[in-house]
């Protein structure tokens, strides 16, 4: 399978919420692929190809896109755009998945926010068709560096180009790269792929352009963002631990050496209490790490796919 299809469901905030599968649909084993702040579920094309051509038996792999972003509907009230609605709506999720087909082994993989997501899916206690078996976060954790909230606040939701939009995609791939240069090297295509989803077209009243094109996120996803405080981050820093320290899965912490916003100290302590999660590093990456480097999602389809 060279491309995934789109499906969506309705969620209790009203909106609509995409997701792409990938694999065979009616698969006991699901693994569930969430994205960061700014991103959407393509982003883990490659190793969805991967995890479902190293399967030994049929998988199907789930990428939403997460409220506001992708294909996905926006939400009325921006406000919501945080942690406990994402987690309601993968919940949701969850539950029309295994509606279809039977769920008996979930795994989970989450980038950034995505991971954060996981967390509260994990240790909250929420009614899930099965336990998380196997759980990887990328390159976050429950301690968020203040200095990284600082720098991902000055461009989420912020136009990249004077009045927002792109000639093409490699105007809007060259743009990408100025605020995602830390996501470490890839190849000129490798890049292309993972930005051709990042931008849609212009709404032909907005543009005098027809080719134009736009990110794909709402701009109001960043209004919680910027409104955070050191104090309100302490406090969910906190919630965050709380969330960790009750996960039971077996968890693969994956972290890239010049990461501002998971530390060495807090991926140190990561390794050291609730499961205890086995730490890896990615040399010559920030934060965070796409998956899409053979070295990189290697790790992750091991981690997954073993016995």
């Amino acid at each position: 399978m060279t491309e995934p299809t789109l499906h969506h469901i309705a969620c209790p905030a009203g909106h609509t919420m995409a997701y792409w599968q990938w694999g065979a649909p009616t698969a006991a084993h699901a693994v569930v692929c969430v994205h960061g702040l700014t991103r959407q579920g393509r982003d883990f094309d490659a190793l969805a190809q991967q995890l479902c051509a190293q399967a030994s038996a049929p998988i199907r792999v789930i990428c939403p896109d997460v409220a506001g972003r992708g294909q996905s509907g926006w939400l009325a009230d921006p406000t919501l755009y945080q942690i406990p609605t994402y987690a309601a709506d993968m919940a949701g999720l969850l539950a029309h998945l295994h509606a279809q087909a039977p769920l008996a082994t979930l795994d989970w993989v989450g980038t950034s926010m995505g991971g954060l997501i996981g967390l509260a899916v994990c240790g909250a206690g929420l009614p899930l068709p099965a336990p998380v078996r196997r759980l990887v976060l990328n390159d976050v954790g429950p301690r968020i560096e203040w200095v990284s909230l600082q720098r991902i606040a000055q461009y989420v939701g912020q136009p990249l180009t004077p009045g927002g939009h792109f000639a093409s995609l490699q105007a809007a791939a060259d743009a990408l790269w100025t605020i995602s240069s830390s996501f470490g090297p890839h190849t000129p295509a490798q890049w292309l792929a993972l930005s051709r989803h990042m931008v849609k077209p212009v709404p032909a009243s907005d543009a005098s352009d027809s080719a134009a094109l736009m990110l794909h996120y709402d701009p109001a996803i960043g209004a919680p963002f910027r409104a955070m405080t050191p104090e309100a981050a302490q406090a969910g820093e906190a919630a965050l631990w709380a969330l960790y320290d009750a996960i039971n899965a077996p968890t693969l912490l994956l972290r890239g050496e010049h990461s501002d916003l998971l530390s060495p100290a807090t991926a140190q302590e990561m390794s050291q209490r609730g499961p205890r999660a086995r730490l890896l590093e990615f040399a010559g990456v920030g934060h965070a790490p796409t998956l899409v480097m053979p070295q990189q999602s290697q790790v992750v389809a091991d981690f997954l796919l073993a016995a």
